[in-house]
């Protein structure tokens, strides 16, 4: 699995969306249906995961090989692919609060 390539791809797709998220801002005015875009973009964010996995050819349920296989701990594809990935999502969805707070 190249994870720097799924990285990259996941980070342009999310870029997007949160660009059209930004945009459906403008037209709410209640603050609650705002942040409800948060949830949004989360929802987004792992529907893009689930997305790629299928184009990169990745089973999300299956054990992710380490290379010392004798550990304990099994993470699963899904599980590395979250924690090598949040930081984006973590940076972008920041991005979208900020604009979210500016807009009301």
């Amino acid at each position: 699995m190249d994870i720097n390539a799924f990285r990259a791809e996941l980070e342009t797709r999310l870029s997007i969306e949160k660009q059209y998220i930004v945009q459906e801002l403008s037209s709410i005015n209640d603050y609650q249906e705002k942040l409800e875009s948060l949830g949004k973009f989360n929802e987004k964010y792992r529907e893009i995961i689930k997305r790629l996995s299928n184009e990169f050819g990745i089973d999300l349920n299956e054990p992710f090989q380490t290379e010392n296989p004798s550990k304990s701990e099994s993470l699963t594809y899904e599980q590395i692919i979250l924690g090598r990935t949040m930081s984006i999502y973590d940076k972008l969805v920041d991005e979208l609060y900020e604009e979210l707070t500016s807009t009301n």
